[in-house]
């Protein structure tokens, strides 16, 4: 039976799209990829794949889950398979210097950005981008490791306490830093695009004034009082109604060009209204609140997007 087939890591973030697929009376499987076995000698079943494997994955345990998932998707589109965010999607998903030569490709601004390997050589690239800057991680995820740096002394107290952390967490994944110049917004939020089929669906302005953890999902709030910052009072996450921008159609092209089906742009927008285009990213969640407000429903146009593709799927099978 043809079917849709969801790639991922993280149980928590599933609930709205199983709604969504129930919603819509669509047949689905999980395939929760962390470890098992990949039988190159035999074809993948019939259906659409949907990759929603996360950078993130390492700080659940997941440590190797995303090579697992680009071997299953090297099977998947040998075998001629429609695959969702498949093989470039999470090539870029993994890493931010690819995110932005991409996008570079395509005329979005990204901010100035010096990539590094090793933490004493943090400091050479902090002369050359000058302060405030932002010091982060090339693979993360949830913004994990975003500090803002505003001088060298705090440059220099930021690394000597990266040094001195023992959670393998406060080091990227993959052992490259990214130094990258500060975009000082009139107030305090970014804004997150977000596309389903390659096409604009909504924006959401994300409060920032107390940190940069910020995933939507649901899964990620924590009660009143915990230190998770993905959380504030009021309205952390609000849906601009009527969003328009030039950049809009851009984004849309890099998005189909790179295979990337379901996904979301994030980008600071200066004083001077230019945007600075920060972080893709392809396995996005979505904030069921912020979407009550205005009564719509981004997995429910993932689910409806996967189950079109079905029909294109069997007449292949």
């Amino acid at each position: 039976m043809t079917r849709i087939h969801i790639i991922h890591e993280n149980d928590a973030w599933m609930p709205p799209l199983r709604d969504a697929f129930a919603a819509i009376g669509a047949e689905h499987s999980e395939w929760f990829l962390d470890r098992g076995l990949l039988d190159l000698t035999r074809p993948p079943p019939e259906g659409v794949f949907y990759n929603r494997m996360s950078a993130s994955s390492h700080t659940r345990g997941h440590t190797f889950a995303p090579e697992y998932a680009s071997a299953v998707i090297e099977w998947l589109e040998r075998h001629g398979r429609i695959v969702v965010n498949g093989r470039r999607a999470l090539q870029l998903e993994l890493s931010k210097v690819a995110q932005y030569e991409a996008l570079a490709a395509f005329g979005i601004p990204t901010p100035p950005t010096v990539a590094v390997v090793g933490e004493e050589n943090i400091a050479a690239a902090a002369e050359r981008i000058g302060f405030p800057l932002i010091l982060k991680h090339n693979r993360a995820g949830k913004g994990l490791g975003v500090q803002l740096v505003r001088s060298d002394a705090a440059l220099r107290e930021a690394v000597a306490r990266i040094l001195a952390d023992e959670d393998p967490h406060a080091r990227p994944r993959d052992g490259i830093w990214l130094v990258q110049r500060y975009i000082t917004t009139p107030e305090p939020f970014i804004t997150r695009a977000e596309f389903v089929g390659g096409r604009f669906l909504y924006a959401v302005r994300v409060d920032t004034s107390e940190g940069f953890e910020l995933c939507p999902a649901d899964a990620c709030a924590m009660p009143e009082g915990a230190a998770c910052p993905a959380v504030a009072p009021g309205e952390k996450f609000r849906i601009i109604e009527g969003f328009q921008h030039a950049m809009i159609p851009r984004m849309e092209r890099f998005l189909v060009a790179n295979g990337i089906g379901v996904g979301a742009i994030e980008f600071a927008t200066d004083a001077e209204g230019r945007i600075h285009a920060y972080d893709v990213n392809t396995n996005t969640n979505y904030n069921a609140e912020a979407e009550r407000r205005v009564a719509v429903s981004a997995p429910l146009a993932v689910a409806r997007h996967l189950a079109a593709l079905l029909p294109r799927a069997a007449r292949a099978a």
